[in-house]
């Protein structure tokens, strides 16, 4: 029987999650993309809080299509994470391919000084 895309996309996300897990040091980024908007946060999974977030909708300024908005959102992530004191994330794509939007706000948020 054929998955879903989204049944694939979740057991790739497990399959993802049970090897990347954040801690206060070094938290997880994790990214959501839906057909529209884009967003980011940083977590924190042994304490279970969620130390930033950024998404398409809270930067009003992101003009251009969607793969420079999701790397405004990748800038403006590493930015809070740097007020925050934090230089190194684990990276959780999130089931997603590394390719299009996901990789622009990681290049994004790599440009601001974000080690991952």
């Amino acid at each position: 029987m054929a998955l879903t895309k989204l049944q694939r996309r979740h057991r790739i996300k497990n399959r993802i999650r049970k090897i990347v897990s954040g801690t206060a040091a070094k938290p997880r980024l994790s990214v959501f993309r839906s057909n529209k908007e884009i967003s980011a946060q940083l977590i924190d999974d042994v304490a279970g809080v969620t130390l930033a977030s950024t998404s398409s909708l809270s930067l009003k300024d992101a003009k251009g299509t969607k793969i420079e908005v999701a790397t405004a959102v990748g800038k403006s992530l590493a930015e809070q994470a740097a007020k925050a004191g934090i230089e190194n994330v684990a990276f959780d794509r999130n089931g997603y391919l590394y390719h299009g939007r996901v990789k622009a706000l990681a290049e994004g948020a790599r440009g601001e000084g974000l080690k991952f």
